[in-house]
């Protein structure tokens, strides 16, 4: 079994190897070797092969006739080979004998043939190299000229047309490393022409502006003069035609330079103030330098890195223009210097806005003009705010209104600078303020406070024209004649004038309504009057050495003034335009202005004359325990008559005064004598008073009673003025005529004769009587009628403690 196992495995493997690649034979005798039948393998294989060598045998046996056919018909074809090899040798002699003249004709043709194709090669090259050794020609003479924008087209096209068609020739391969250095250096020359010129026009930016100012208001001026005629357009609208930065023009196949070669800088501009046109922008700067700059870049392909960089260097000296000198608020100049600077910045972004495709655009200016809005708004509140001189802040307006304008004519919104004007009337309105306080104060200080004299028709209608006074009584009397007011009156109407006239100035070219113009001027001429006159008036009534006859004339005084109000009302009517029935329309306050100074004046009128009284009535010295008089009559005392003969001839000053005035006046200073003298008899100090002080000083009332009977003020009716002194008569007369016993019976009584004397005072009088009475009787006390009285004292003294204990129950 094992034996037929093993023979069909050997027989497997010689299939095996007869069908496999012998370079795939390894593993199949590998598994023979490893096997234990080697030896019958062997035996195998030789009995295959022997079968095989049979077969192969059998196989050439049978083919072996035909094979000796195909060798006898080789061996026949091998002659006749070798004859035709004779014959073609033979041939090929003979051939080559006839063709050596043919080829040496040939080879001197061929040789004809590559001499002409050389020639037409080297002019082909030539061709293509000598335009361009002319354009690096060209080249080197617009470097030299310094024409940098056609030396960059002519590399440009250099390097992109001629030299890749000149070939690979040493000195293109020079030209070609060159080109790249020669871009460098044009582009290096051309951004320090920019440098120059950046420069330039930071330097000259104020003769820029300034000349760009003086067009606004020589176009205002026009305007103002022929409102028909078309606004000329301001700065670039009025300027030559420039043809825009992007438009390259091409001359003779060549690129052009935009504009001009000439240098970066200012122009030499003679002064044309003789001329009838101010030279534009264009006129004054050379801006060739910008679009040269800005057509190198652009060819270069470094267009943004070109205007990144002017629009960072124009950010930069921005900054610098907008910084303001600290020492700017203290001229004119200094202000008109940082304008012009400003305008004359912004005039060169407008035109190189216009000018350029998008070097600068819309929204980088508005950036640049919004930044320095605010920096200006911020820089002028600061500087006008140290400014005292109302003549310099209007002159400021001015020259902002003209700033304003000037830039408004080129597109750029200004109504932060209006609305700042409007913040700085207000100032405006402090600064006059002050100055016309001083004014008024020096008004005030030197007027004599005297009606003023005329004596002629001239003098009467100069001031009548500085004021206007309606007097048909006055106008009737003859030359010479007085004005009922001083000096002031007069004065202080026109400075109030001028003070309107002052605002109205300020309100001018703000673009504002008359409604709003008419409105503020009432509001500053009421702070003017409300204000500064009043607290002149009232300094003016409160100063020391102020005199009577000095306040009873600023009565008069500001009762004119007060009455010449609504001509004032007129005035400002006339000049807005603004009738003054208008609805919402600011009344003036000068009415109560006045009002309220003559009623000081009155109250100072009135303290003043009770402070003479009273220097009078500390001269008074009275013997409180003067003996009853039984002789010759009393007189009144002697610095009373004094003091009368004073009251008298005050009030004789008073017939100008409104009579309510002086009516006031004098019953005030007789209420105050009255009181003074009550005080005298109610003083602490005084312990003790006699019936014969009470005597004396009886009379001195009845000498104030007949001061008041004489009627020194013309208006009061019947004894009106006599009230003043019925507390002192009544008390007077109840000691004098010791009626104790009506007043005690009568007290409360409507009809009670003594209805104005207190018990208080009373008691208190009776109790210093009492006093004198018990020193007097010291050594007389055994004498009856001394005794009655004492105790009619004592009995009186103790029934007005009960009325004063009833009552106050």
């Amino acid at each position: 079994m094992a034996s037929v196992e093993t023979a069909a495995e050997h027989e497997r493997i010689l299939r095996e190897i007869e069908s496999t690649d012998t370079n795939c034979i390894g593993p199949t005798l590998r598994s023979v070797y490893d096997g234990q039948e080697h030896g019958l393998f062997m035996d195998k294989l030789d009995a295959r092969i022997r079968n095989h060598d049979r077969e192969i045998e059998k196989m050439c046996n049978h083919h072996f006739q035909g094979f000796v056919d195909s060798i006898t018909e080789l061996l026949k074809v091998r002659g006749e080979a070798q004859k035709l090899k004779s014959r073609v040798t033979e041939t090929n002699c003979s051939l080559q004998d006839d063709g050596k003249e043919l080829m040496s004709s040939m080879e001197e043709l061929r040789q004809c043939r590559v001499q002409q194709r050389n020639i037409a090669t080297t002019i082909d090259k030539l061709t293509h190299c000598l335009p361009v050794l002319q354009m690096y020609s060209r080249l080197q003479e617009q470097m030299r000229a310094q024409r940098y924008y056609p030396a960059l087209r002519t590399l440009e096209q250099l390097e992109q047309t001629c030299l890749p068609r000149a070939g690979q020739y040493r000195f293109c391969s020079i030209m070609a490393e060159n080109i790249p250095k020669l871009r460098t250096q044009i582009r290096d020359t051309a951004m320090t022409q920019l440098r120059d010129f950046l420069e330039s026009i930071r330097k000259h930016s104020d003769k820029i502006g300034e000349t760009a100012i003086k067009q606004a208001q020589l176009q205002r001026s026009l305007d103002s003069s022929v409102s028909a005629q078309p606004r000329a357009l301001i700065g670039r609208r009025s300027r030559k035609e420039v043809p825009p930065a992007g438009a390259v023009t091409q001359s003779n196949g060549q690129g052009g330079s935009p504009l001009s070669e000439q240098d970066s800088g200012i122009l030499d501009v003679e002064d044309e103030e003789d001329e009838d046109e101010v030279p534009g922008a264009q006129d004054l700067v050379d801006f060739s330098p910008v679009y040269r700059c800005l057509h190198i870049y652009t060819v270069l392909g470094l267009r943004d890195v070109f205007e990144n960089y002017y629009r960072k260097q124009r950010r930069k000296q921005a900054r610098l223009v907008l910084q303001p000198h600290s020492n700017m608020h203290e001229t004119l100049e200094g202000y008109r210097r940082y304008f012009n600077q400003i305008v004359g910045f912004f005039v060169v972004e407008d035109h190189i806005l216009h000018t350029t495709q998008g070097l600068v655009n819309r929204a980088y200016v508005e950036e640049l003009w919004e930044l320095a809005l605010s920096k200006i708004v911020a820089a002028l509140r600061t500087h006008s705010s140290y400014c005292d001189d109302p003549d310099l802040v209007l002159d400021l307006k001015n020259l902002i209104v003209l700033f304003a304008d000037t830039l408004q004519g080129y597109g750029f919104p200004v109504s932060q600078l209006f609305d700042m004007l409007l913040e700085m009337r207000e100032q405006y309105g402090e600064i006059l303020l002050k100055k016309w306080n001083i004014t008024f104060r020096q008004v005030l200080d030197q007027d004599n406070y005297s009606p003023i004299p005329v004596s002629t028709e001239q003098e009467y209608k100069h001031y009548t024209s500085q004021f206007p006074l309606q007097d048909p009584e006055l106008d009737k009397l003859p030359f010479p004649k007085k004005l009922p007011f001083s000096e002031f009156v007069p004065k202080v109407y026109c400075q109030l004038k001028e003070f309107i006239y002052a605002c109205l100035k300020y309100s001018e070219d703000l673009h504002l309504s008359s409604t709003e113009v008419d409105d503020m001027i009432r509001k500053s001429t009421n702070l003017l009057l409300t204000r500064t006159l009043s607290h002149c008036l009232q300094y003016a009534i409160k100063k020391k050495n102020v005199g009577l006859a000095e306040l009873v004339q600023v009565i008069i005084n500001t009762t004119h003034l007060e009455q010449s109000c609504h001509f004032l009302e007129e005035f400002i009517s006339n000049i807005t335009n603004v009738p003054p029935d208008t609805a919402n329309t600011t009344k003036l306050y000068g009415t109560s202005t006045f009002k309220d100074a003559r009623h000081a004046a009155e109250a100072e009128i009135y303290t003043s004359l009770n402070a003479k009284i009273d220097q009078f009535l500390q001269l008074a010295n009275y013997d409180w325990m003067a003996a009853v008089p039984t002789g010759a009559p009393l007189t009144a005392s002697d610095y009373l008559i004094d003091l009368i003969n004073f009251v008298m001839s005050t009030f004789s000053v008073f017939t100008n005064l409104p009579g309510k005035v002086a009516q006031t006046a004098c019953m005030s200073a007789c209420k105050h004598i009255s009181t003074s003298l009550m005080q005298l008899l109610l003083d602490p100090d005084v312990r003790q008073i006699s019936m014969g002080a009470l005597h004396q000083l009886n009379t001195d009332v009845r000498e104030c009673e007949g001061f008041a009977r004489a009627g020194p003020v013309a208006g009061f009716q019947g004894d009106t003025l006599l009230l003043a002194f019925s507390d002192l008569r009544q008390l007077l007369d109840l000691f004098t005529q010791w009626d104790w016993s009506t007043y005690l019976a009568d007290y409360g009584k409507p009809t009670c004769k003594y209805l104005r004397v207190n018990p208080h005072t009373a008691l208190a009088l009776l109790e210093k009587m009492r006093e004198s009475s018990r020193k007097n009787n010291v050594f007389a006390q055994f004498r009856k009628t001394d005794r009655d009285r004492q105790k009619l004292i004592d009995t009186i003294i103790k029934q007005l403690r009960n009325l004063i204990t009833q009552h106050q129950a």
